[in-house]
């Protein structure tokens, strides 16, 4: 169907089975392997995020890549608070190589590295399952959201910043992460507010691809790069898992996680 709707899908499929290959891989391995992944993928959006904001800069964007991923990989090896610690004081370096724009490249730098940072935080503390459940909510809430915006089409979710995302799309992925809400109450034996919160997940996966999206126009960009053919970016495909994790960073000070039967 070449020209149509669905034209994008067998090479989105392609490379989509790809990173879940390698993600499932390094989450079941956990340590150095997750780490090492984690730490690449930081310094593939640092990357993508310094050739967005100064495009006429490549080797700093290089350079800022090549400091954020050896500092957060250095991170994992250090108690959480000098972790998180030193990598708020990477993207300060920003501040200090960019000329303009340099705010926002610190911001959404720490967001990448603190985002990549509790993942390996909640895969040592929570094990496997919790890990793959977090995942599983922004893999189902994309590809839920992607299907039914396609097919169901309607009024537009925030068109100004993303002009694909529809609200048909929106309220499958939220459906979606409540299914898998109730699936994980019943096979880990947590409580009912685990649905609450996987929904809220779905929520802040989807403003963490919002986020991104209103970035890229204001840079004037489709995608982050094109290093994911199908997909755009690195950061383009994590953008979902970025504000999920960021979401469980803040929420966990505030609520029993994993939540407990009453």
């Amino acid at each position: 169907m070449s020209g149509g709707k669905w034209d994008d899908l067998a090479v989105r499929l392609a490379v989509g089975i790809i990173l879940a290959i390698v993600g499932i891989w390094s989450i079941w391995m956990g340590g150095l392997f997750l780490n090492l992944v984690l730490a690449i993928a930081g310094a593939a959006m640092t990357w993508e995020l310094a050739r967005m904001l100064a495009p006429h800069r490549g080797p700093l964007a290089l350079q800022l890549a090549a400091l954020s991923g050896g500092a957060l990989f250095a991170a994992f090896y250090f108690p959480p608070y000098v972790g998180v610690a030193l990598l708020l004081a990477t993207p300060l370096v920003g501040l200090n190589w960019l000329v303009e724009r340099r705010i926002v490249y610190a911001g959404f730098a720490a967001a990448i590295l603190i985002s990549a940072f509790g993942l390996s935080q909640l895969r040592n503390d929570f094990g496997l399952v919790w890990m793959l459940w977090l995942v599983l909510i922004v893999i189902s809430t994309d590809i839920l959201g992607y299907f039914a915006g396609r097919q169901l089409g309607g009024p537009k979710f925030w068109p100004r910043i993303s002009p694909k995302k529809t609200w048909s799309g929106t309220a499958a992925g939220w459906a979606g992460a409540a299914i898998l809400g109730v699936i994980f109450m019943f096979v880990t034996g947590s409580g009912a507010q685990i649905v609450l919160i996987s929904v809220a997940m779905s929520l802040a996966s989807q403003l963490g691809d919002i986020a991104e999206s209103a970035l890229k126009r204001w840079c004037g960009v489709k995608d982050s790069s094109g290093l994911l053919p199908g997909h755009g970016g690195v950061l383009d495909r994590f953008d979902g898992i970025l504000g999920a994790s960021l979401f469980l960073i803040m929420v966990q000070g505030l609520i029993a996680f994993p939540p407990v039967p009453y």
